[in-house]
């Protein structure tokens, strides 16, 4: 039978590793670059991996120009950084089918390839994409068709796309690209005269303090 000294010696390493990665959740390390913290939110870190919510919007011209800097940060950090992308509408500008839109390919496996369908076509080909017809067509460039075509109709991901309006709304955020760092830590580009690059320097700069 194997002693109770000869286990400690598997069982505490794991023990003061899980302890480590527990207490390192929990703390706040010393935040550089420019944000604000999100009162009532908690911040959130498992040690290994920072997520990155991106709120934005399809009919957002700086959003569209920012989507050059996201491989950039990502490539700064690999595979420590979870990207999500929260697309939102402003009900005086746009629809929100844009984003049911892109949330139905994400769930299918093509986020990205929709998102950067739906920019071309509203920035350089100048299409309605409120439209269900051109969203529609989108879709079937993608590989997206009847089915994709029907939830998006019957407003399937109504809910989730207005979901994220008022998750928008609670964080105060009221311009896009936002982001929103490890729960609590916000930044948009507003404070560094909306100059994207500032903001990309600025966004690796928050994200390397959390993962130091």
């Amino acid at each position: 039978m194997m002693s109770k000294r000869f286990l400690s010696l598997f069982i505490l390493p794991a023990i003061l590793t899980a302890l480590s990665v527990a207490l390192h959740a929990g703390t706040e390390p010393s935040i550089v670059g420019v944000h604000t913290k999100l009162e009532g939110e908690r911040f959130t870190f498992d040690g290994k991996t920072v997520e990155v919510m991106e709120f934005m919007s399809f009919y957002c011209h700086t959003c569209y120009e920012f989507e050059k800097a996201i491989p950039v940060i990502k490539g700064n950090f690999p595979k420590k950084i979870k990207w999500k992308t929260v697309p939102i509408y402003w009900s005086d500008h746009g629809s929100p089918k844009p984003g049911e839109a892109y949330l139905l390919a994400e769930e299918a496996g093509k986020g990205e390839e929709m998102k950067q369908a739906l920019f071309k076509a509203h920035m350089v080909e100048k299409r309605n994409i409120g439209d269900l017809n051109v969203l529609d067509d989108i879709a079937g460039t993608l590989g997206l068709g009847f089915d994709f075509s029907k939830k998006l109709r019957s407003g399937e991901k109504a809910e989730e796309a207005k979901k994220a309006v008022d998750m928008a709304k609670k964080y105060g955020i009221n311009e896009t690209p936002t982001l929103i760092i490890a729960g609590n830590i916000k930044t948009d580009p507003h404070p560094m005269n909306h100059d994207l690059d500032t903001f990309r320097i600025n966004a690796l700069a928050i994200i390397a303090s959390i993962l130091k």
